[in-house]
């Protein structure tokens, strides 16, 4: 039997395409022995989405999954966008290049979008000293990408260790910038089109990750299913062409020195004015064929995911998230599941595209007006309302 390297681990993952196997047991598999968890998440993340800036929350949350990628060579390695931060989980050779990536990306974070990153580097032997597990699963979103749902309650416990500031990494010096190439905030707010943009949080009860779990779950999902395209918040022939100023000069400060900033946003406003125009005529440039990009958006989006816990941004009507609510207080009274539910107007695209004629470009999504930070503020108990987003 052919041996799988740590390299080759995650590919190796048999893929499932009907995302109600994200509670199936049977899809996951144990990360190797000697495996780190890379964790990052935004402090104070409550006070940003007050001032109307998780848009920037967003941003620096898939900043981690960039400046991560790009430094280990852009491997097939497991993360999981979370909003207001990220986990990437990464074999114990590139703990180092891990550690100077997370460093770099907390300054980037703190210099130039003025919010404070908080860092981590989880062993995974930890979790499995506590008890616990990091399993993962490779769920096939579209033909062209894969995305790592989380089992077994070590990536929250790693979370929760950071939180209590322990496998803390050294700072970077002042200045010191991450690799972002790929990171793209370019699209406009998402408008609802079925009732509205939904951000659900469900995690198990204490000691309850079992079948009443899976049954809510699996309940949801086919409640979302019964609208079109699952209740995606983006539509099938992808995002209309509406492009944000203040995306694309954030978009400008992760990928341009300061003195280039100005080249570099000429660069992106023509790139978006050749886009535009292709779509249009039906033109390709090159391999780059923009209405099969425009399209690939919609089905390579991450709106819906599991780690240790099922996170959702669907578009849903009144009926259906009626029905959505009804299943997680009972299944909330009776213990099974904690949840935290928010709804908005509009759903934000944050977007990784090592190169545009792959079609293997990765596009997060989450609720335009504080998404899963607000439902997970209502999971705790804490008081957070939903604000206006800054686009």
């Amino acid at each position: 039997m052919k041996t799988v390297t740590d390299e080759e681990f995650f590919a190796a993952v048999p893929l499932f395409s009907a995302f109600e196997g994200v509670t199936d047991a049977a899809n996951y598999r144990p990360l190797p022995e000697g495996w780190v968890l890379a964790v990052a998440d935004i402090v104070g993340s409550t006070q940003a989405i007050a001032g109307g800036r998780y848009k920037d929350v967003n941003m620096a949350g898939a900043s981690v999954i960039s400046a991560v990628l790009n430094a280990v060579g852009k491997g097939d390695y497991p993360f999981v966008f979370g909003g207001d931060g990220a986990l990437i989980a990464l074999p114990g050779s590139l703990e180092k290049a891990a550690r100077d990536a997370l460093a770099a990306v907390q300054v980037w974070v703190e210099e130039d979008l003025g919010l404070m990153l908080r860092i981590a580097i989880v062993p995974v032997a930890d979790t499995r000293a506590e008890g616990l597990d990091v399993r993962v699963a490779r769920y096939s979103a579209s033909p062209h990408v894969t995305y790592a749902m989380f089992w077994g309650g070590g990536t929250s416990w790693a979370e929760r260790q950071m939180k209590l500031g322990r496998y803390g990494v050294e700072r970077a010096a002042a200045g010191t910038r991450p690799d972002l190439t790929g990171l793209s905030c370019r699209w406009s707010p998402i408008e609802a089109e079925n009732g509205e943009i939904v951000s659900i949080i469900a995690v198990p009860g204490e000691g309850r990750p079992g079948e009443e779990f899976r049954a809510l779950v699996n309940g949801i999902v086919a409640i979302t299913a019964e609208q079109n395209r699952g209740s995606h918040p983006v539509p099938a022939d992808g995002p209309k062409f509406a492009f944000s100023l203040k995306g694309i000069n954030r978009e400008a400060k992760a990928t341009a020195p300061a003195g280039r900033r100005l080249r570099q946003k000429l660069f992106i406003f023509l790139q978006l004015a050749i886009t535009v125009a292709c779509y249009k005529l039906g033109i390709p440039l090159g391999r780059f064929d923009a209405r099969r990009y425009k399209s690939d958006v919609a089905g390579n989006s991450d709106f819906r995911k599991f780690d240790d816990g099922l996170k959702m941004t669907v578009d849903v009507d009144a009926e259906h998230l009626k029905r959505i609510e009804t299943l997680l207080e009972a299944a909330q009274a009776k213990g099974i599941a904690r949840y935290g539910l928010h709804r908005q107007g509009s759903a934000l695209m944050t977007c990784f595209v090592p190169t545009p004629i792959s079609r293997d470009h990765m596009h997060f999504i989450d609720g335009a007006s504080g998404g899963y930070a607000v439902a997970a503020s209502r999971m705790t108990g804490k008081s957070l309302s939903a604000v206006p987003v800054t686009p």
